[in-house]
């Protein structure tokens, strides 16, 4: 059973929001202050685990890891607490600063982001990190490359967020949709709604993610499409284009009084099935109670099997978990059907089924060939191939 917040919501992971977000006196005066303090410049990674972090997403923590849970999370899946947490929340850093020194930590785009206390430095054991969270030491796996790339003394100590979203004016900022996990909270219980199924993409949604999105639909009040708008890979589709597909199809395919389109500020780390994990914690946080798993979620290449990121639920401590994982098989388009089915629901027979994968799709679009209709709705196609022809 589900502990639950008094308005019938799932409660937060560690049973409470957390909120770093300064006052508006409080960022003034952090503003003045960081004039003189020492300078970091933060990684894309970081600052989106920052803005994460400042609004509740990554509840419980409270700031970026210290030794304990590094080395805890990396071993056990599990914070020092006991709570269940996957992937390592780091802030690495080239030259780290005198533990009680303020420091002052900048956006990508030279954005005054927080202010931090340094409580702890410690080394960041990337041979611990690498094959516990991504089960391979590939330095041609993105997660791995990025991690290598990071540095190797890690920092942590309390946190004052001044900016959360640090480009409001920028293309992907989507303030409109960036709803914090106590918004959306509050939206879903101005709804009515007290379970609610989540569908995590990076990827424009297709027929069998449509198809996922609808089952879950059935057995929940809503449905939250939360696409991941922080940092990608080289290669996916841009934010800005994803969000249109979004748009089109819930406007057309999709009933408003039981569907909500916000975005996750998170960057991706491609590291499968621990991944698939933290996406489920983080959407428990924003009230989510069942989380859609499908294939290979968060995989990159070949790393994980088609259903690792499934599987690893079931080694989890399910009470402490809390959130349900809602597992699908392979969905694809069937000819003789005339519809989507997977393997639970029809049987295969031979050429009947269309599979595409995001890749292929890529792929097409590349080549300025417009993706089919057995894969995507004609509204999201034009969406895309017009996207790609323009490019």
């Amino acid at each position: 059973m589900h502990q639950t917040t008094p308005d019938g919501l799932i409660a937060p992971h560690g049973g409470k929001l957390i909120n770093l977000l300064a006052t508006p006196d409080e960022a003034k005066t952090l503003a003045k202050e960081a004039e003189s303090l020492p300078r970091i410049d933060l990684t894309p990674k970081q600052s989106c685990d920052l803005e994460m972090l400042a609004i509740g997403a990554f509840s419980p923590l409270k700031t970026f890891m210290g030794s304990a849970d590094f080395r805890s999370v990396c071993k056990d899946m599990k914070l020092k607490s006991g709570d269940i947490w996957p992937i390592p929340i780091l802030l690495s850093v080239k030259s780290p600063p005198p533990i009680g020194e303020r420091v002052a930590l900048y956006a990508p785009n030279g954005t005054l982001q927080a202010v931090m206390t340094v409580g702890e430095t410690f080394a960041h054991d990337k041979k611990l990190e690498i094959p516990s969270v991504f089960r391979t030491e590939d330095e041609a796996h993105p997660g791995v490359a990025q991690v290598l790339a990071e540095g190797d003394t890690c920092i942590s100590g309390p946190i004052k967020v001044l900016a959360a979203c640090v480009d409001p004016e920028g293309p992907e900022a989507f303030l409109d949709h960036r709803l914090t996990p106590a918004q959306t909270r509050k939206a879903f219980a101005e709804k009515g709604w007290k379970t609610i199924s989540a569908f995590q993409t990076r990827n424009p949604i297709h027929r069998a993610h449509e198809y996922l999105c609808k089952c879950a639909q059935e057995i929940t009040d809503g449905l939250l499409i939360h696409p991941l708008v922080g940092e990608t890979k080289e290669g996916d589709i841009p934010a800005a284009v994803r969000m249109d597909c979004y748009k089109i199809l819930i406007d057309n395919y999709f009933h408003p009084d039981h569907t909500m389109l916000t975005v996750m500020p998170a960057a991706m780390r491609y590291a499968g099935p621990r991944e698939a994990v933290l996406h489920a914690l983080i959407r428990k946080n924003y009230g989510i109670s069942h989380f859609i798993v499908g294939r290979d979620h968060a995989g990159v290449g070949n790393y994980y099997g088609t259903y690792d990121a499934q599987q690893i639920f079931d080694e989890l401590d399910h009470d402490n978990l809390g959130i349900t994982p809602l597992k699908f098989e392979h969905a694809a388009w069937s000819h003789k059907a005339q519809g989507m089915v997977s393997g639970k629901t029809f049987p295969k027979l031979e050429g009947d089924q269309v599979f595409l994968s995001g890749t292929k799709v890529r792929d097409l679009l590349a080549s300025g060939q417009r993706p089919p209709a057995e894969f995507t709705r004609p509204e999201v196609a034009d969406a895309l191939i017009s996207w790609a022809t323009a490019k």
